[in-house]
């Protein structure tokens, strides 16, 4: 963004004085030098709903993080810290947790933080008609919330132990909001959630923005912010959804807009040369980004077919031409965010003569178009693709990954959709191929999308378990994991897991879960949230005016 200059006369000595006199030195000056709308545009979906209990997205994450706040937070290297919660407190049963929560914070319509909002919202998200995903899924082992020693202390009773509480308590699409608010219809609730962020749904013009606009009276920063005593420095956040990422990237180079995300790769490196542009790399924890086989129905539910697949696909060489060393390779179900993420390239090689192999074995021969056949039917694997979450880069490597199935007799049939059309695609199994990030603190998303249990659907029609494993062993070793409070066992335990999937040949891992804020160079104090890495900006200053 270009930053307007002028030029100074000289002036006499007793004008120039009076001048500063009159200026308060320099104060007018900057003033009106800076202004305080900061302009976001994303890439990602429009929410449906910009309250993050019901469903549970990372378009929602990425606007709740301003203005609704969790109970915990997580620091750079990964270690929980106070946020809502000053303290908590364990059983030695591991079953029981205490919260004591700040003296002093409300809600920005006036209701006080107490155990009753953690209770309220702990049953918002546990309540199947608020049609929750990633809460009601993190959430399950709660039995209830209650009062402690006074209002501030609110005890966490557990069914069972759970040692991803603390990570759960602090994703964004569990964050606590006003139970005032939640008494509210879905609909109000969904246009307009209220929260102690540092700043305010203001309005929602759907198709292009949202204003968001600075909370007087904010005082619930996380342990880790710079800004510890008071509002934010900005007034007001204009986020507009620009689902082009070209037409994204022009508003940042012309000024229109201070902030991008989901940026193309060609994009992310020129900021590196670009003196008036910079890039906060941020990826997302949980997941690597892959591809999923539906392993519930054929052809996938046959294992070698499912190896031919990923034999097949030559992920490095597009990865290597298309993301321009801004998505490094994955070979693990975990990200590499995640500290006990286990790479295993041994288990997704590229080798074309070991896929005809694999399916000559299976019984599936080359017809006169080249597909194979079996039974009469052709080898087809439908692929739908969300153009909301996918960018112009990964759409490519899907279809040289398509290029490289072809050539071994596998027809995938590419089918660009909208997200609604996805999850529908999804909730109706009609799909034998999925590209489906789930971002999520800790290791225990692999519980969440390959225990058996997460093949039936959430109360919002999600389920999280595309593939459809459903291993006996791995059931146990996750529900151990999770159910240990020990550290050394737990990594034994998911790295075993990990073992598993990989053996399984039920995902084809490609790169991290990427997060690229591109911004202007006036845009100073922006940071990424260490829990889901999205976008804070309470420690954001007054920007150059334009």
């Amino acid at each position: 963004m270009r930053t307007r200059t002028t030029r100074l006369l000289a002036l006499p000595a007793a004008l120039a004085a009076a001048t500063l006199a009159l200026s308060g030195c320099s104060g007018a000056q900057d003033a009106q030098s800076t202004r305080t709308t900061l302009n976001y545009a994303t890439g990602d979906a429009e929410p449906e709903c910009l309250d993050p209990h019901v469903g549970g997205n990372y378009p929602q994450a990425l606007l709740g993080t301003n203005f609704a706040e969790s109970l915990v937070s997580r620091d750079k290297d990964g270690k929980i810290i106070p946020w809502l919660a000053e303290s908590w407190k364990e059983s030695a049963d591991g079953k029981t947790w205490e919260f004591v929560l700040k003296d002093g914070v409300k809600f920005t319509d006036g209701t006080p933080l107490t155990w009753e909002a953690v209770k309220a919202n702990v049953d918002h998200l546990l309540d199947p008609d608020t049609a929750s995903s990633t809460g009601y899924l993190a959430f399950q082992q709660i039995a209830d919330v209650t009062r402690g020693a006074n209002d501030h202390v609110a005890v966490v009773h557990l069914k069972q132990t759970d040692s991803a509480l603390l990570e759960s308590f602090a994703q964004p699409w569990n964050a606590i909001e006003s139970p005032t608010a939640l008494k509210r219809s879905q609909e109000e609730n969904c246009a307009s959630p209220v929260g102690t962020g540092p700043f305010v749904v203001d309005s929602w013009t759907k198709q292009d923005r949202v204003v968001l606009t600075r909370n007087e009276n904010y005082t619930s920063a996380p342990a880790d912010a710079a800004n510890q005593d008071g509002p934010a420095k900005l007034q007001e956040i204009v986020w507009r959804f620009i689902p082009d990422a070209t037409t994204r990237y022009n508003a940042l180079s012309s000024g229109e807009v201070d902030v991008i995300d989901n940026a193309q790769p060609n994009n992310i490196t020129a900021a590196g040369v670009n003196s008036g542009l910079e890039d906060l790399n941020a990826p997302r924890p949980g997941s690597s980004n892959r591809i999923e086989l539906n392993s519930g129905h054929a052809p996938f539910n046959d294992k070698k077919v499912r190896e031919a697949f990923i034999r097949a696909a030559n992920v490095d060489d597009g990865i290597q031409s298309l993301f321009m060393g801004t998505a490094p390779r994955s070979t693990s179900a975990l990200g590499s965010t995640e500290p006990l993420s286990k790479d295993m390239p041994g288990s997704y090689p590229h080798d074309v003569d070991a896929a005809n192999r694999l399916l000559d074995e299976a019984g599936w021969t080359k017809g006169s178009d080249g597909i194979r056949e079996k039974d009469g039917k052709k080898l087809t694997a439908r692929f739908p693709v969300s153009t909301n979450q996918s960018i112009p880069a990964e759409q490519s490597l899907f279809e040289q990954i398509q290029a490289g199935a072809k050539e071994v007799g596998i027809d995938v049939k590419l089918q660009p959709v909208d997200l609604q059309s996805w999850y529908s695609a999804l909730g109706k199994d009609d799909y034998e191929l999925v590209d489906a990030p789930y971002t999520k603190v800790g290791p225990d998303v692999l519980r969440i999308l390959y225990h058996s249990d997460s093949i039936k659907p959430a109360p919002s029609g999600y389920f999280a378990n595309h593939a459809q494993i459903d291993d006996e062993q791995l059931d146990t070793v996750l529900d151990k994991a999770r159910a240990s409070t020990d550290a050394d066992e737990r990594a034994k335990l998911y790295e075993q897991a990990q073992q598993i999937i990989a053996d399984a040949q039920v995902i084809l891992p490609l790169y991290d879960q990427q997060n690229h804020f591109l911004h202007s160079t006036g845009v100073k104090g922006l940071r990424a949230l260490p829990t889901v890495n999205t976008p804070t900006f309470l420690d954001v200053e007054p920007l150059p005016a334009s």
